[in-house]
Order: C-alpha cells, then sequence, then structure tokens
C-alpha cells in the first residue's frame, strides 16, 4: 500500500510505510539524472539499491552503487545519488529521525533550479 507517491524532475518515490521516528520509501531515479546535492538537519539515511547502476556521493566520498549496494548516509551528511546508466536506479529509502518530514531538505546544489528548502 503507497501512502504517498510524488513526481520529481528527477524521477519519483512511493512512501510505503511510516510510523513515528521511521519511513520506507522507493525511489526511483531517470537515466543520467541525480537528485539535489543536500543534508538533513533530523534524519539519517540508508539506501539498498534494487535496480540499475548510479553514482552516491556521501561527504565528498564517490561510491558506485548497483543492485545490492547499500549506502549509509548519517545525519547531517552532504550526500546525492545520479543514476550514471540508461535505465531507471531504483533504491529503497529507510529514514529515521525524531521529526521526519520532506521539508527537512538543505540544498546545497540542484540541477533544477528548485528552492533550497524543498524537495
Amino acid at each position: 500500500m503507497t501512502l504517498e507517491k510524488s513526481i520529481r524532475p528527477w524521477g519519483n518515490y512511493e512512501k510505503f510505510y511510516q510510523e513515528n521516528g521511521v519511513w520506507v520509501k522507493r525511489v526511483e531515479v531517470k537515466p543520467h539524472c541525480r537528485l539535489s546535492l543536500q543534508k538533513h538537519q533530523h534524519r539519517s539515511e540508508k539506501w539498498v539499491f534494487v535496480h540499475g547502476y548510479g553514482l552516491a556521493i556521501v561527504d565528498n566520498k564517490q561510491i558506485s552503487v548497483e543492485p545490492g549496494s547499500v549506502v549509509d548516509v548519517p545525519l547531517g551528511a552532504i550526500h546525492r545519488i545520479g543514476n550514471t546508466g540508461n535505465e531507471p536506479l531504483v533504491f529503497i529509502e529507510v529514514a529515521t529521525g525524531i521529526h521526519l518530514t520532506e521539508e527537512d531538505i538543505i540544498r546545497i546544489q540542484d540541477d533544477y533550479q528548485r528552492d533550497k528548502d524543498l524537495q
């Protein structure tokens, strides 16, 4: 059951589980697209990749990802994920924190010229 589906310029996500302190999303990044370079004040994330190939950046460390890869994004880490392939990049995101909200995004750079504080 999907709780929330959201279309973004880089792809989409479906939030399918949320309770106090945790949510779980399926994130799909279109070929050759990437999310904004960002950080969070209230949550950490763990990404488990299930399809496609990409490049994650976590605090200036570049991490190549493929199905089966797991990336840890600690609270406050500057991060982004990009799809380097010709197929969708799909991963499961598990976010944990005291205050979980989509407004907890501090954008540093964005390919789509969106406001720094909005997903």
